[in-house]
C-alpha cells in the first residue's frame, strides 16, 4: 500500500469512528413499552430517615416499612448501600399483594462525622430501582487518658527510673 493509500484509509477509518455515534433520525426509535398495570409496587412509609445526632458506637439501625400495593408478588432482587458502612437486609421471599415487610438498614456508627448514605433497591416493582436515604451525625466518644497524673505539668519526667537518692 502506498503512503497516500494509508492516509486515505486512516481518514476513512477516523471519519467512521466520529460519525458512527450520530443518533438515529426522529421517528425510528423503538416504541416505549407500556408499564404493566398489574406489576407489584413498593409503597414505603418513609424513604428517608434522619438519625439526628448520635454517639459513636450507638445503634445505627432503621427499619424501612413497605407494603406491596400492586397486584402481583414483589420480589426484591438486590439491595446495596452506597458504601461498605451501610448494610441493607431485605426479605428474600416474595411479598404478596397487600402484605407488608421491612428492609433493615444498618450504618456503622463507629465512623465519626456527618453522613448521608443511600440504599438502592432493585426489584420487579413498577418503580425500580428505588432509593432510600439515611443521614445523621456521629459524635466521637469522650476519651480519657490512660494515666491522668502522667501529664506534662505533673512536675517531673514521666516513666523514669531515676531516683534522687
Amino acid at each position: 500500500m502506498t503512503k497516500k493509500g494509508i492516509i486515505a484509509f486512516l481518514f476513512v477509518l477516523s471519519a467512521g469512528f466520529c460519525f458512527g455515534q450520530i443518533p438515529a433520525p426522529q421517528g425510528t426509535q423503538p416504541a416505549a413499552v407500556a408499564p404493566d398495570p398489574n406489576a407489584p409496587d413498593m409503597n414505603f412509609q418513609v424513604t428517608e430517615h434522619d438519625f439526628g445526632t448520635i454517639e459513636q458506637d450507638d445503634n445505627g439501625t432503621f427499619l424501612f416499612l413497605f407494603k406491596n400495593v400492586g397486584k402481583e408478588p414483589l420480589v426484591i432482587k438486590e439491595a446495596h448501600g452506597s458504601c461498605g458502612c451501610t448494610v441493607p437486609k431485605w426479605p428474600h421471599k416474595p411479598v404478596n399483594p397487600g402484605d407488608m415487610d421491612t428492609l433493615k438498614v444498618t450504618y456503622d456508627t463507629h465512623r465519626v462525622g456527618v453522613f448521608v448514605k443511600t440504599v438502592t433497591i432493585t426489584s420487579n416493582a413498577k418503580e425500580s430501582p428505588k432509593v432510600l436515604t439515611i443521614k445523621g451525625k456521629v459524635l466521637a466518644k469522650d476519651s480519657y487518658p490512660a494515666f491522668p497524673t502522667n501529664s506534662d505539668n505533673a512536675g517531673g519526667v514521666p516513666y523514669t527510673n531515676n531516683s534522687d537518692k
